[in-house]
């Protein structure tokens, strides 16, 4: 339920603070004071798109907070998307400047657009004042159908299907239209697969076979040069370095214990020693190792070119060879599969099978679905002066599509006798509005979403209708909060709470303002609304007879 709606410079509204209670609640006002800019505030929180052109004029931002009690659908959504608090509830924020960046946020915390919608959904119910024109659409009428019925996820799971079916048969329809291209395709792949499998470059190599090449090539300078520094620390006839550093630290020894201050240069000089000795045990297994070996340098070089030519041919690095082989492995096995044509056919028929399953069922649930609504509307037109009137929902067979194996069609008789037609073909603008309304009340009564919002949905309506309308509205806030924009004073008159909106001018500018009406300044309300400007004895005795029933 929307606890608080706080509104701050959005379109003409300056600064709005709104505390809303369950049941009933209408706006009212003259055409133009503002009355719809609240939903559209609203709307803009839950997460709807907006730029700078919501943002009064001179002002910096646009700012509005609508706080919501919630419910368990809602709480669960908080928790797993780490929005929940301690206190329950959440506090909704959308932020527009006037240079049109946005900022949402829920209970304080960054959020995005599609975030505060996902969660509206389940706080708010919103019936637009142009909802019977959308009414007149196939795709709207299906959308209404299965969203009465829980079926979203049946239709989506019928898309799917759908989806992954055509798929497999555009590409058997593509490989029976084009076989003698695929083939030439697969030819040349194989060609290229069988190249790059004899070669069995593997992943490393280019780098492993380059260094010993280097190696070998240079193996009488390497050897060579090990020799003379292994001759110049160790084996020389003329004092080795190794040697003479033993021999200096032994006689530094001696002095150090003569002379502490000769230590430090002792300590230098001793880990020297040993790491010169170690350069002689790795100059030793070295030259142990290497040797002159010209017929494995010229099975390198072999090894070197192969690789290096065909890398050249495939317009890779020589390193990349390996993962050219993988890529155009995957390529020929991909094209081996799509080229064995009863594979595809077989495939094809398994996905066609699974998405008629899906469909059928989903027919099925759509009849029954239908039917029940079809009544619902059917018995809810006669108190709204479509006496013997009906409602119907036809299922029109089509071929199979993302959408199923029907088109959904709303049909109506407006009066006894008449056999049901399109609801655009007959139709009248009241006739389309009283359905639209009949609709709107009885698919909110079967959702679980505890506010619901209509949005001058009454008009084209008015007498004794728009009385029925009122009761309709008042018995669906027994167990819901409505809140309802009206132009007709027998809705307003219903509701348990009734707000006026107006505009005034202020410092040059028109901005709109909004009263909780007691008992008295209702009675001026309604009778406003009864008799327009000129408000008389006999319009204010109306006024108090309408809020009395």
């Amino acid at each position: 339920m929307l606890r608080t709606l706080s509104i701050h410079d959005f379109v003409i509204v300056d600064a709005i603070e709104l505390e809303l209670t369950p049941g009933f609640t209408v706006f009212t006002g003259e055409t133009g004071a503002g009355k719809s800019i609240l939903i559209d505030a609203l709307a803009l929180a839950l997460g709807g798109r907006g730029d700078a052109s919501v943002v009064r004029d001179g002002a910096g931002k646009t700012d509005i907070t609508a706080e919501f009690a919630t419910g368990n659908e809602a709480d669960a959504w908080l928790a797993a998307n780490e929005f929940a608090n301690d206190e329950g509830g959440v506090l909704l924020r959308r932020v527009i400047d006037n240079a049109g960046r946005s900022k949402a946020f829920i209970n304080g915390i960054a959020a995005t657009a599609a975030q505060l919608r996902d969660l509206g959904e389940l706080l708010v119910d919103i019936h637009g004042q142009h909802a019977h024109q959308s009414l007149l659409k196939t795709d709207a009428q299906r959308v209404l159908l299965d969203s009465q019925a829980g079926l979203q996820d049946d239709a989506r799971a019928v898309a799917s299907a759908y989806k992954t079916w055509r798929a497999v048969a555009r590409q058997r329809e593509e490989f029976e239209t084009d076989a003698k291209s695929v083939l030439l395709e697969r030819e040349r792949l194989e060609w290229q697969v069988g190249e790059l499998e004899k070669l069995a470059v593997k992943p490393g190599e280019w780098s492993e076979i380059a260094n010993e090449h280097s190696r070998l090539s240079h193996a009488a300078s390497l050897i060579e040069g090990a020799q003379e520094a292994l001759t110049v620390i160790s084996e020389s006839d003329d004092s080795p370095i190794l040697s003479r550093l033993a021999a200096l630290n032994q006689k530094l020894g001696k002095l150090a214990d003569i002379d502490d201050a000769l230590k430090p240069v002792l300590e230098a000089l001793e880990p020297a020693q040993i790491q010169l000795q170690e350069a002689v045990y790795s100059l030793n297994d070295y030259l142990s190792r290497v040797e002159l070996d010209p017929a494995r340098l010229r099975e390198v070089e072999t090894r070197l070119e192969a690789i290096h030519s065909t890398a050249r041919k495939f317009r890779v690095a020589p390193e990349d060879l390996p993962q050219e082989f993988e890529s155009l492995s995957a390529q020929l096995r991909q094209l081996a599969d799509a080229s064995d044509l009863d594979a595809l056919r077989e495939q094809e028929d398994k996905l066609k099978s699974a998405y008629m399953s899906a469909a059928q069922k989903l027919s099925k649930a759509r009849t029954k679905a239908a039917k029940a609504l079809s009544a619902a509307v059917t018995a809810a037109m006669q108190d709204l002066s479509m006496a013997g009137g009906r409602f119907e929902i036809a299922l029109n067979a089509c071929e199979p599509a993302g959408y199923g194996l029907e088109q959904i069609e709303f049909l109506v008789a407006g009066h006894a006798g008449t056999i049901p037609r399109p609801l655009a073909k007959v139709a009248s603008g009241g006739e389309l509005a009283r359905i639209a309304l009949a609709i709107s009340v009885i698919t909110s009564s079967a959702t679980a979403t505890p506010t619901l919002i209509f949005d001058e949905v009454d008009s084209g309506i008015g007498g004794g209708v728009a009385e029925v309308v009122g009761r309709l509205l008042k018995r669906l806030g027994q167990n819901r909060q409505v809140l309802c924009v009206t132009h007709l004073p027998q809705v307003a008159s219903q509701a348990n709470r009734h707000f006026q909106v107006s505009k005034l001018g202020m410092d040059g500018k028109t901005v709109s303002r909004i009263d909780s009406l007691d008992a008295k300044a209702r009675i001026e309300e309604i009778a406003r609304m009864l008799g327009g400007l000129e408000i008389t004895a006999i319009t204010r005795k109306h006024a108090r007879e309408l809020l009395a029933s």
